[in-house]
């Protein structure tokens, strides 16, 4: 999503869902009914000055993102404030959970976003509990149901998360299924993360590294482009020259087959025992994944 202004415009934790693995914490106030947290007109004046700050500064925005620190379909302002601030000649992009997608309002005021970013953690009933632990009022059948809709009807940038949580879903029958799931949705990318901020339980891990390889090809084998996001970012090597980093950029969001990585490196002239040197130094690590070996970045884990 390039360089994002993110919009925080529904109180922390106000949330219908708990998510283990939240890096802000167990939800305070667990809701399913929507409400005006703050005035349009705020929200979209608060963007708009900031917006004109960067443009002072230099400084580009390539989305403006509603990501509070809670669900923003919760904002009954939500469609409203999307449109002001789409007429401020910005893209907007709405993170969302997906818990309340069985309203056809809600969709049709998503509807006005340039990309929106929907959350696919489980795909049974008895893992969504484990893993998001949702408002008692919402029905899986029915959250199921509303995202499968909104992906029929939207004609934006479909992008979706699933979070990976070790001994919570990343079984190799729960990634298949949740490939399957999501593959259905049919998004232009699918983004799998794990929880390398504090998570609001103490006992939420990172999967290990053969179950995110595993996860990574069961979605690579149903969705054209899949990003595994393992690791805090390192810098930033977009545009830097150095071979290397453009290595390494990539294999942040993505394993390679390591008969890829020589190629990659042979075509820039950087000697592929650079690869034994990467693996030496642990800033990749060498999985075998169906015969087949791949390099990745490698995932780090909490105390």
């Amino acid at each position: 999503m390039g360089r994002s202004l993110g919009v925080n415009h529904v109180p922390p934790k106000t949330c219908s869902y708990s998510c283990v693995y939240c890096q802000v914490g167990r939800t305070d106030l667990l809701r399913t009914s929507r409400t005006s947290f703050y005035p349009v007109a705020e929200v979209v004046a608060a963007v708009k000055q900031r917006l004109d700050a960067c443009r002072r500064e230099g400084e580009p925005v390539d989305y403006v993102t509603f990501v509070p620190d809670g669900e923003p379909t919760l904002d009954a302002g939500l469609g409203a404030e999307i449109r002001a601030v789409r007429a401020l000649g910005v893209k907007v992009a709405v993170i969302t959970n997906g818990s309340l997608l069985g309203s056809s309002e809600i969709r049709d005021e998503l509807s006005a976003a340039d990309l929106v970013s929907v959350k696919v953690d489980a795909a049974d009933e008895e893992t969504w509990r484990a893993v998001n632990r949702p408002h008692g009022a919402l029905d899986f059948q029915a959250v199921l149901r509303g995202i499968e809709a909104f992906s029929a009807e939207y004609a934006g940038e479909l992008l979706t998360e699933t979070m990976l949580v070790a001994g919570r879903n990343d079984s190799s029958e729960q990634l298949e299924a949740l490939a399957e799931l999501v593959g259905s949705l049919k998004p232009s990318r699918a983004c799998l993360a794990t929880p390398i901020r504090p998570p609001a339980e103490s006992d939420v891990r990172p999967p290990d590294q053969p179950a995110l390889l595993r996860a990574w090809v069961a979605f690579r084998a149903r969705v054209d482009e899949v990003e595994l996001l393992a690791s805090e970012p390192e810098g930033e090597f977009a545009g830097s020259g150095a071979p290397v980093d453009e290595l390494l950029s990539i294999l942040a969001v993505h394993p390679m087959r390591e008969s890829a990585v020589r190629r990659f490196l042979s075509e820039r002239e950087i000697d592929p025992a650079t690869i034994e040197q990467l693996l030496d130094a642990d800033r990749v690590v060498r999985i075998v994944q169906e015969g087949q070996a791949y390099i990745c970045q490698p995932v780090r884990r909490g105390s």
